[in-house]
């Protein structure tokens, strides 16, 4: 007996059409879809929640050295000239060193993050940004479900829809 539902799709297409509906879970706290569906993105969403759950708190603050060029009051990188060794002119950019503390990972919460992003897509926002769904998982999603032990989503059966009578329900976090 198979272990998850076919839903009506090779396996490729399967996976693929559950990574996008577990992405717009986490990403936007609920999605509208069939039953089917839905309870199988409950229970890889409840196993990503209880991972980040789990994995919330490994990490260590480090201090970085970092380069970055030195930027004037509109924003703009700023230049000073120079010249070369064949006697030329050109526009150089001041660097400016600073001391910036980080969170690095531990070995285990480094392995729950490549888990997670094995089950999720890369998101980007409207800004064109790059969304990061496993830190959003850990520091938004998780301390919310600390006290509770499973059942971090809810589906609600919302009835039949129209045109070919497939039963719907919302999934949503809680």
């Amino acid at each position: 007996m198979a272990r998850n539902r076919k839903l009506g799709k090779p396996t490729d297409q399967r996976l693929a059409m559950l990574r996008c509906l577990t992405t717009d879970v986490i990403l936007h706290g609920k999605i509208v879809t069939t039953e089917t569906r839905a309870k199988e993105v409950k229970a890889i969403v409840d196993s990503l929640v209880a991972l980040a759950i789990k994995e919330k708190d490994n990490f260590e603050t480090v201090d970085v050295k970092v380069i970055t060029a030195k930027l004037d009051a509109k924003g703009n990188k700023e230049t000073v000239k120079a010249t070369s060794k064949n006697g030329k002119e050109y526009l150089k950019v001041v660097k400016e060193e600073k001391t910036v503390s980080r969170q690095k990972d531990m070995p285990s919460r480094l392995n729950a993050r490549k888990k997670m992003m094995k089950m999720i897509n890369k998101v980007k926002d409207e800004d064109g940004k790059n969304v990061d769904l496993p830190g959003k998982l850990f520091n938004e999603i998780a301390p919310k479900y600390t006290n509770n032990v499973g059942g971090y989503t809810r589906m609600v059966k919302i009835g039949p829809r129209k045109g070919d009578n497939a039963p719907m329900a919302i999934l949503e976090l809680l």
